[in-house]
């Protein structure tokens, strides 16, 4: 997962060092972004799924809400399924995530942002059995309802409308598109 993360963090920046000769102007918000993310959580932490990682889905729309923080309504969409035990479950966490920006401390052009941030919020749980299997059952572990995950990530700016994210996190980290 650390390889993976910084594979893909090396590749932001090299196509960011690249395409940043285009000499951009973006304004100063961080607001008034739809973030669509994909990526992998459940590891070992939050969802209890040892030694796997599985796929996630994750959407949220950013709001200034004072200079240099946003808040971002969030759901996000994790399966897990064993064939051996005939077992299905979705997990669909959703809450806020707040985003501090480190712009400034990081003397960021404008062509990138960096962020620290925290998401809280509860999880839906979706569980099916197609078979009942008792000592599969008895073993099972209960996703917490509380959601809570920390975060750091960065953004380059492709253009005026769109960026291309990564945020690595406790629990859940990602790579897609801001809309802004």
């Amino acid at each position: 997962m650390k390889r993976t993360s910084f594979t893909l963090l090396c590749f932001l920046i090299l196509i960011g060092s690249n395409l940043s000769a285009q000499n951009k102007k973006y304004s100063g918000g961080h607001g008034n972004a739809l973030n669509l993310g994909v990526g992998v959580g459940g590891y070992s932490g939050y969802y209890g799924y040892d030694g796997r990682s599985l796929p996630v889905f994750s959407i949220n729309y950013e709001f200034d809400v004072a200079n240099n923080f946003t808040l971002a309504p969030f759901v996000t969409l994790v399966s897990y399924r064993n064939e051996s035990h005939n077992y299905k479950e979705t997990v669909i966490p959703l809450g806020v995530k707040g985003s501090y920006y480190l712009d400034d401390a990081f003397n960021a052009g404008s062509d990138w942002d960096f962020y620290l941030a925290g998401s809280l919020g509860f999880s839906v749980v979706n569980t099916r059995w197609d078979n009942y299997d008792r000592d599969y059952y008895d073993g099972y572990h209960k996703v917490r309802p509380l959601f809570l995950d920390l975060h750091f990530g960065a953004e380059y700016h492709l253009s005026n409308k769109v960026g291309l994210f990564l945020d690595l996190s406790t629990g859940v980290s990602t790579i897609g598109l801001a809309f802004h």
